[in-house]
């Protein structure tokens, strides 16, 4: 019989500890003798996440008893007051560039896009994390509650987050989608939350397209009309050009309108592009496509550690939902490299539930075999 590391373990060596202790050495420099390293700390975050570990005595309870598997894991023994030390002390931009990383290689497996698009999609939007008033004060969104915002472009290559950013919950969605750096030629679909024109506009100098709705108020002139076809759920194919005072001291650049009707919904939709190659329906068949970051957010939230928190500091905060972020692309990854057909939900459960057994990756995730129908009891008969 072969000998196997625990599930744990080989999900951790998914990522080259070489360039984990390279990036720790960059942000942390030399610290202390006996503090904890960065890899325990991540190993016990981790653990948290994959786990579903509610505090941190729940994190030092699991990895006591679990010693015997330490060496395997090149872990320290993690305390909670160590640990959390280390979230509330320990810089969370570290785990802003594992992020990063990580992306990069999931983007070098990621399966592409099926729905016919030629270019690289994005999604961009982003969701509240409710959290305490009391405990943190500095994130009141209003007078009823405070939260964190979490912002996410989402590739649609293989659905993982390429970008991400964790503010206040007051920040805007447009101020932080801002900071973020699209790659040349790709497209960007994104809500009216993102009403920006000059931020569409800088897009389009970019060399990046977008697809979003119109605001109800918007003020334009329409400057051409283009055919649609009879009987399409398209009602209108418009060149316009925004004619707002503050539109107007900008001089945006003219854009396409587009009118679509949705028949299951029975309601019209009013689309804006920078795209005037594409046809109509194209255009209102990748906004449809924006729906996957909204499924992403529920993922995470309802199998990842963001709605129970494990420190009170905005750096711990911050450690953890990065964490969270590196542990969906290791899953991402696993999948990726390994064709398991399971989802990711399936996937997580059966990690959850296996993660100190000695196994093969491999193995738990294959399809049992069929289990024979002849009874192993020996049969009678006569002479």
């Amino acid at each position: 019989m072969s000998h196997h590391n625990t599930i744990l373990s080989q999900m951790l060596k998914l990522i080259p500890r070489h360039e984990f202790d390279s990036l720790s050495q960059q942000h942390d420099g030399k610290r202390r003798l006996g503090a904890l390293s960065r890899w325990s700390q991540f190993v016990a975050m981790f653990t948290c996440q994959v786990s579903g570990l509610s505090s941190l005595r729940d994190i030092e309870s699991t990895l006591q008893t679990q010693k015997q598997h330490h060496y395997h894991l090149a872990s320290q023994t993690v305390s909670r007051s160590a640990l959390g030390r280390a979230n509330g002390t320990l810089d969370y931009q570290f785990f802003v560039t594992l992020f990063g990383r990580l992306y990069a290689r999931c983007a070098n497996r990621s399966p592409k896009q099926d729905f016919g698009l030629k270019e690289k999609l994005f999604s961009l939007d982003a969701s509240l994390i409710d959290v305490s008033m009391k405990l943190f004060p500095t994130t009141n969104y209003n007078r009823m509650k405070a939260a964190f915002k979490l912002h996410v472009g989402l590739d649609h290559d293989g659905l993982i987050p390429a970008f991400i950013a964790v503010t206040a919950g007051k920040v805007a969605d447009q101020t932080q989608a801002k900071l973020f750096k699209f790659p040349k030629g790709s497209v960007v679909v994104f809500d009216k939350g993102y009403a920006s024109y000059d931020w569409h506009a800088s897009l389009a100098k970019q060399g990046v397209s977008y697809v979003t709705r119109m605001r109800d108020n918007a003020k334009f002139k329409v400057t051409a009309k283009h055919d649609v076809e009879k009987n399409s759920p398209i009602l209108s194919d418009e060149t316009i050009e925004y004619t707002s005072l503050r539109a107007s001291k900008k001089q945006l650049i003219p854009v396409r309108r587009i009118v679509f009707h949705d028949a299951e919904s029975d309601r019209d939709f009013v689309f804006t592009t920078n795209r005037f190659d594409w046809s109509a329906s194209l255009v209102a068949q990748v906004y449809k496509q924006r729906w996957q970051v909204e499924l992403f957010f529920k993922w995470i939230k309802q199998n990842l550690k963001l709605k129970c928190f494990v420190g009170l500091s905005d750096n711990a905060v911050m450690t953890q939902i990065m964490v969270a972020m590196c542990a969906y692309l290791l899953l991402a990854y696993l999948k990726f490299t390994s064709q398991f057909k399971q989802s990711l939900q399936q996937m997580i459960r059966l990690i959850r539930v296996n993660l100190f057994i000695r196994r093969s990756l491999t193995e738990l995730f294959q399809p049992p075999d069929k289990v024979s129908k002849i009874s192993p009891q020996m049969g009678l008969f006569y002479a």
